[in-house]
């Protein structure tokens, strides 16, 4: 059965930040971002070139990092969405079209 990486992407960034939010361990929460990307990578892995791989996985991690900066701007959760829709469309466009299609 092949994961879709949009969801894991998005699922992972949302539930990391919403983690360490409530519990106010960040650790946990990147945790979670971590075990995400690296299911997520994994995927890539067996579905897309090593080039794709690694542009998705720095799309991943930018996104995070894009994230924090972004939501002094516009707020926590516009933030965080915002991100997370980029990358759920950029992992759907360049593995999960093609390999659950």
């Amino acid at each position: 059965m092949r994961l879709p990486t949009a969801a894991i992407t998005a699922g992972s960034l949302i539930g990391g930040w919403q983690l360490a939010r409530r519990t106010g361990n960040r650790p946990l929460g990147g945790a979670v971002l971590a075990a995400g990307g690296v299911l997520a990578g994994r995927e890539w892995a067996r579905n897309t070139s090593p080039a794709v791989t690694a542009a998705l996985a720095v799309t991943y991690v930018g996104a995070f990092g894009l994230s924090h900066p972004l939501a002094k701007r516009i707020g926590s959760w516009p933030s965080v969405l915002t991100v997370s829709a980029l990358t759920a469309v950029a992992s759907y466009v360049a593995s999960d079209r093609r390999s659950l299609g």
